[in-house]
């Protein structure tokens, strides 16, 4: 049985820890901690520095992986009513920087895989809380699968309770405009980068867009904007450049993102540069991750066992378990997206919910996420 108010108790005290990307050891701590108290079979922290934990099952079977990151994004206290790192409840509610985003899940996870009758289990039961998903999705878990070899994964990001058989991926571009200095007395000696750029962001953002059946539509956001020389003190600024966020679908690699920029309209006469970036993330233990920052969409189907089989313990254990997909990017962009690992998404709140002021999670929904993953974990380990 899951002892409600222990995963609670604990829900607030990862909370109260401000474990951002690359600082995580405190909240690592707790968590290896919690998972010792709970009777965990294995517990390992990785090179990478993230947690695993494994419950054995008394037969043989498949190892599945529940995954929850434990980074967090900043929080400015003065923007928040309360405290973001004092995990007040209020009416109901459980505040607090990462209460959605995603410990809340996390804790859920731990306390549901604890829990499970190992004399019901063919396999064995995997959880992870990897760091540094806030800015490399995914990198740290290739480090955990690499050791734990799952042969499913289930994704705790927020899902509102339905069981989501895919995510958008995305990719980090640059771009930049090359034009002519000059004095600003004289701009027509010149050529304005940053006029370059709003020439060339017109057709980038009216560009048509892929779509998907199961994750919607690609899409771009712009995220930043410098020109240089900066300040100009009078010079015509003869290089501009933006960063873009661009949403991905499945199918979509780096070369199509790219040629689908070069091969517009209106391009050929904007003399620019065009790059997904590089990667570089040091963890707390100071591994260094690389890698380009592309990454990828992926969806399973509605009838891939996985789904089917989940579905069948959400609703064992009184969820409706619709089917539904992440417009967000999360660690199942390594999972599913480059290592091809069947992967599922569940957890409380919203996706909404996460990297906002006043981020908060309903104390029931963590409790009823604990359910839902240990229906999940008897239904595919049974």
């Amino acid at each position: 049985m899951i002892n409600q108010q222990r995963l609670i108790d604990f829900s607030r005290e990862i909370i109260q820890v401000r474990s951002l990307s690359g600082e995580e050891q405190p909240v690592v701590a707790k968590i290896t901690s919690e998972m010792v108290a709970l009777g965990f079979d294995e517990i390992l922290v990785d090179e990478n520095g993230s947690a695993v934990g494994v419950v054995v099952g008394q037969k043989p079977g498949k190892t599945l992986l529940l995954d929850g990151h434990c980074d967090i994004v900043d929080a400015r206290p003065s923007d928040w009513r309360l405290n973001p790192f004092a995990a007040t409840i209020e009416d109901g509610y459980l505040y607090g920087r990462g209460a959605a985003d995603m410990k809340g899940a996390l804790a859920a996870m731990v306390h549901a895989a604890a829990s499970a009758d190992r004399s019901r289990l063919a396999g064995r039961i995997a959880v992870s809380a990897t760091v540094v998903e806030e800015v490399m999705e995914g990198f740290s878990l290739k480090q955990v699968m690499d050791r734990i070899k799952p042969d499913a994964v289930i994704i705790g990001e927020a899902t509102q309770f339905t069981l989501n058989r895919g995510g958008r991926g995305r990719a980090e571009i640059v771009l930049e405009t090359i034009g002519k200095s000059a004095h600003s007395s004289s701009p027509q000696a010149g050529l304005c980068a940053v006029h370059e750029m709003m020439r060339l962001i017109q057709v980038v953002e009216n560009a048509p867009m892929l779509s998907n059946p199961v994750v919607g539509k690609a899409q771009v956001c712009l995220t930043d904007i410098v020109s240089t020389p900066f300040p100009g003190h009078s010079v015509v600024p003869n290089c501009c450049r933006v960063s873009y966020d661009r949403r991905l679908v499945p199918g979509e690699t780096p070369q199509s993102v790219l040629d689908g920029i070069r091969n517009l309209p209106g391009t050929q006469d904007i003399q620019y540069t065009l790059d997904i970036l590089d990667g570089e993330e040091k963890t707390y233990t100071g591994k260094m991750l690389k890698g380009l920052k592309f990454f990828p969409a992926w969806a399973l189907s509605e009838d891939h066992p996985l789904v089917t089989v989940a579905q069948e313990g959400l609703r064992a254990s009184g969820f409706d378990a619709m089917l539904g997909a992440y417009a967000f990017c999360t660690n199942g962009a390594y999972s599913a997206g480059i290592a091809g690992v069947p992967t599922i998404g569940f957890g409380p709140g919203s996706e909404t919910d996460a990297h906002t002021v006043n981020e908060r999670m309903a104390v029931n929904d963590i409790q009823r996420a604990a359910e839902g993953y240990l229906g999940m974990i008897y239904a595919i380990l049974s």
